[in-house]
């Protein structure tokens, strides 16, 4: 039996305004604190003192030191892993690559300029603190200690140019336009929206318990007021005005995306509903992602971009319209895509928390202006999305990779991932939740193409994930399980991109079985297991329904939700859809329903007209991915009684 690790709850009460649409106050952002590896009581103040004592040596006040690090990377040293866009450390000092930027996505990938593009000294901040401070580049990147000196040594530099003095100031408030110039924001909003959520952090205050087992804390300083005005010092660029769909929390810029990459719409006022928001990475910079995504002969779009170093965003489609971002039609049609900056395999395995709040708060701006509710079946990942058919489930994408900490982020928006855990009874619904910061998963990391000529082998990395691995016996030894669509009958595999294999955070599903410290569910088809003992990878799932086949033949599995072709008006084409190959709900198997069951429905841009089907569909967990059935094909049952055990615990 492994030891439970000891989790303390921080609450950041970010006070930034209300939201423009409808006047709803912002939620509360709620943040978990990092895991210790023992008791409460065995956590160091040693990254306390590093801060005090780096704030001390380059005159740096301690609050602004500490709340500038939070935004960057919750105190998190991270292991010397980068993060998503190439940042180290609890300063998120950057150093990214050519190689990096090269991933592959919608980023970068193929681009002659990728040297230039690299040699931004915003993405090379790491080698100016070397500079700074005469520390190694390597000791900045792996050692949390000398990280925090050479953040702090560069705010110093940042402020000393704001004031064009040799001494930095004693008080807080004074340091705002050196805060901001840390973003690297090269916008004014953007770098002002940084440092507005680094003073909300001063003032409210903070407290963790760091996954590497530090106690850190910020003591609140409501009475602080920043010297706001310095940001002009910076002479940024001004964004334009535009009407953009954001809440006050987030500065936001519109630049239109490509018109092939998008259709004119009026969601939902045309009986469109928008019930889902897609999570994506760009696996590319944001500004490459951005001057991409805008690129007229781009055939994909999204509606938002984050960048991850100060949490701007760039609206580039408006909700009414539909962005093509999921690699699905029918998807694209109900739904809102929010890309990120970053890398899901190549050296990242980490999102700033910039990048996470900002991106909470559009969530659940989005959520409040179009009724979603903020759950796990609803805001998706882009790998959580239906494959439309063999093909598309085979090519669709599988960002945001497991780095992406769902847990945190449901937090965040005020929903965590709720029930008991325990041993789950079979033919009840469990909801995957390994605990993130402990849950190593080995994943496998293969070479891309690198511009500049290297070649490496595959890699194993071991590091904090969102998901489990699924084997096809209830021993460690066992296969992997592997994907009809993408693997046939073989096995599947560890690579980081193989998701056929793995259930991941917030999904749903029926016990199948249990044996000693393993429990199985149905997925995909199949009865598969994962190592859970007494429940710790899972929590107790209510208030869903169960999915079984109506009949005693299988059901058919769909990736799409298109009207009849009898029920198109005549002089519209009909799409049309067929069940995926290899997939299936076999008799006597069950399957969580994730949303109510949807008409089906299709759209014509030429003529604006929407047409509505008969016939319904369940969207359900079928395995890593949601999938559809019709509602005439199926029974359910809801769950909606708790289930106690002995072991059972919160």
């Amino acid at each position: 039996m492994h030891k439970r690790k000891t989790r303390r709850r921080v609450t950041l009460a970010i006070a930034m305004g209300a939201v423009a649409a409808g006047g709803l106050a912002v939620l509360p952002i709620t943040a978990l604190a990092g895991t210790t590896s023992g008791t409460a009581g065995a956590a160091s103040s040693a990254r306390q003192q590093d801060f005090t004592s780096a704030a001390a040596e380059y005159h740096v006040p301690s609050s602004v030191l500490l709340g500038l690090a939070y935004q960057e990377s919750a105190w998190e040293s991270h292991g010397a892993q980068a993060s998503a866009d190439g940042g180290y450390g609890p300063m998120h000092l950057t150093d990214v690559t050519p190689a990096m930027m090269a991933s592959g996505g919608a980023g970068a990938v193929g681009r002659s300029d990728l040297k230039s593009m690299a040699a931004n000294p915003a993405l090379h901040t790491l080698q100016a603190a070397a500079k700074l401070t005469g520390l190694s580049e390597d000791a900045l990147r792996k050692d949390p200690a000398a990280n925090i000196r050479g953040g702090a040594a560069l705010l110093a530099s940042y402020e000393k140019q704001v004031t064009g003095s040799l001494h930095t100031p004693s008080d807080a408030p004074q340091w705002y336009g050196a805060v901001a110039r840390y973003s690297q924001s090269p916008q004014k909003q953007d770098a002002a929206g940084f440092a507005n959520r680094v003073f909300a952090t001063i003032r409210g205050g903070a407290g963790v318990t760091t996954k590497d087992g530090q106690r850190v804390r910020l003591n609140a300083t409501p009475s602080v007021s920043p010297a706001t005005a310095q940001v002009d010092r910076l002479h940024l660029k001004a964004a334009a005005a535009t009407d953009t769909e954001c809440p006050p929390a987030v500065p936001c810029t519109f630049v239109p995306g490509s018109p092939a990459g998008m259709q004119v719409s009026n969601r939902p006022a045309n009986g469109i509903k928008i019930d889902t928001i897609v999570i994506h990475d760009l696996e590319g910079t944001y500004d490459s992602g951005v001057a991409g995504l805008a690129n007229p002969s781009n055939s994909v779009s999204t509606n938002y971009v984050m960048r991850s170093s100060d949490g701007a965003v760039t609206q580039m489609v408006a909700t009414k319209d539909i962005a093509f971002h999921a690699g699905n039609y029918s998807s694209n049609l109900h739904s809102i895509g929010i890309e990120h900056e970053g890398y899901a395999a190549q050296g990242a395995t980490w999102y700033t928390e910039a990048q996470y709040e900002s991106t909470a708060y559009l969530v659940q701006y989005l959520a409040n202006r179009f009724d979603i509710p903020l759950d796990r079946q609803h805001i998706l990942g882009h790998d959580d999305v239906a494959g439309p058919s063999l093909t598309g489930v085979r090519s669709q994408h599988w960002d945001p990779g497991p780095s992406w900490d769902w847990d945190h982020f449901m937090r965040l928006l005020g929903r965590p991932l709720s029930g008991l855990r325990g041993n789950a009874p079979v033919g009840s619904v469990v909801t995957i939740d390994p605990a993130f910061d402990t849950n190593l998963q080995t994943v496998q990391v293969c070479p891309i193409d690198d511009p500049t000529g290297a070649t490496t082998a595959c890699t194993d990395r071991r590091q904090a994930s969102n998901f489990v691995f699924l084997r096809t016996a209830p021993d460690a030894s066992a296969p992997l399980f592997g994907d009809q669509a993408i693997h046939g009958t073989a096995a599947g595999t560890d690579e980081i991109s193989d998701w056929g294999s793995t259930a991941q955070t917030g999904q749903q599903f029926v016990v199948a079985d249990q044996q000693g410290d393993w429990t199985a569910i149905w997925f995909s088809g199949a009865k598969v297991w994962f190592y859970n003992p007494g429940g710790q990878n899972t929590k107790q799932a209510y208030g869903v329904k169960i999915i079984s086949a109506a009949g005693s033949t299988p059901v058919a599995i769909y990736g799409s939700s298109y009207p009849d072709a009898s029920e198109y008006p005549a002089g519209l084409g009909a799409s049309t859809q067929a069940p995926i190959s290899g997939y299936s709900l076999p008799a006597g198997q069950a399957y969580v329903a994730t949303q109510p069951p949807n008409a089906t429905v299709d759209y014509f841009k030429s003529s604006g007209t929407v047409v509505t089907g008969a016939k319904t569909q369940y969207t359900i967990q079928y395995n890593h991915r949601v999938a559809l059935v019709y509602s005439g094909d199926v029974t359910t049952t809801p769950v909606t009684t708790h289930w106690e055990d002995s072991g059972a615990k919160r």
